[in-house]
């Protein structure tokens, strides 16, 4: 496990670090970087707003202040590589080419999302090579680690990565899971969200080690922790954990320390959170930080930047009117795709 800071909610006394870490990535992945990182928190924030006008169907879950660990992390991953995104892993799946426009297709209920809206979680959509998650927490992994055995006995070369919050890490799944991956030496990442919260239990009330990465340990399984509020360093953290498990080393952990801004979902005001909490990790918005890197290294302009969330929002629009427009899935296929297993 590398030596670094800890930079997680559990200590908000550490340093401050503005400057952003040195990457691999070219000027046009680092904007394409930002510009996912926008399209993920633009999207959700109008998905907060049709919750609250009474236009979806079931919860609505944010992922604000964690856009980097999500979109950097996946944007490490190859294009045949397969991804296990949670609720709060919105960007991972618009960095394999999910149509944002289907995910408000999807939260309506509507007819045009992958699934034909059987359910508002995240989407198995196999053309993109995502692996959507079941109810409980820690299974994912289960499942992302047997499809790449299987695409191992087939002679493949796929790395899977799927992510999981502080408090899926203390589910027996979760453990079952990276211990397979362990054995199997399985090219699997697996990247712990840290923000500090298993809804509305601080994670020190559900684990007693300060950071989750040392679990990776007890399996064999290298890990590292990462400033997951700066998405260049998630970037070049996940890179190392890809080119790992591509080249044979199997399986990493990765922690990323981040910090959740809203609550657990619409529902959920957060009022348990301490104000001073909130305000300490307002300042490291990540997409905050990411615009005062781009500009300061003259990546883009503030004008580019400003010009970008006129194009998301026209965009978005839009494809809001075209969701709602959609017609909701016929009744009886209601019963399609539902298997029945042997009892």
């Amino acid at each position: 496990m590398s030596a670094g800071k800890s930079f997680g909610p559990l200590h908000p006394e550490a340093e401050e670090r503005e400057q952003l870490a040195r990457t691999s990535l070219s000027r046009d992945q680092q904007w394409e970087v930002y510009r996912l990182m926008r399209l993920t928190r633009a999207v959700e924030e109008r998905l907060s707003s049709l919750y609250r006008r009474g236009l979806l169907v079931g919860g609505a879950y944010s992922s604000r202040g964690q856009e980097a660990t999500s979109v950097a992390s996946a944007y490490a991953l190859g294009p045949d590589d397969l991804i296990g995104p949670l609720i709060r892993n919105l960007g991972s799946q618009l960095v394999r080419g999910v149509d944002s426009g289907r995910i408000f297709a999807l939260h309506m209920g509507k007819a045009t999302a992958v699934n034909r809206s059987k359910d508002n979680l995240p989407q198995t959509d196999l053309g993109c090579g995502i692996l959507g998650p079941i109810a409980m927490l820690g299974s994912l992994l289960a499942v992302v680690a047997g499809a790449l055995l299987a695409d191992r006995m087939k002679g493949g070369k796929r790395v899977g990565m799927s992510w999981i919050g502080d408090g899926g890490t203390s589910t027996g799944e979760f453990h079952e899971a990276i211990n397979l991956a362990a054995v199997l030496n399985l090219p699997l990442v697996v990247v712990v969200e840290n923000n500090g919260w298993a809804y509305s239990t601080p994670t020190s009330q559900q684990t007693r080690v300060k950071d989750l990465a040392l679990k990776g340990a007890g399996y064999g399984v290298p890990s590292e922790i990462v400033d997951g509020n700066d998405p260049l360093a998630v970037y070049e953290a996940a890179k190392r954990a890809v080119e790992r498990a591509r080249s044979g080393g199997g399986p990493t952990l990765l922690e990323a320390k981040t910090f959740r801004m809203r609550g657990h979902a619409e529902h959920d005001d957060a009022s348990y959170v301490p104000a001073e909490l909130r305000e300490h990790w307002l300042a490291r918005d990540p997409i905050a930080r990411f615009e005062r890197h781009l500009v300061a290294e003259a990546v883009a302009s503030q004008a580019e930047i400003d010009a970008l969330e006129g194009e998301l929002a026209s965009r978005l629009d839009a494809e809001i009117e075209a969701a709602q427009a959609a017609p909701m899935p016929a009744p009886e296929e209601a019963a399609l795709g539902v298997f029945e297993g042997a009892v």
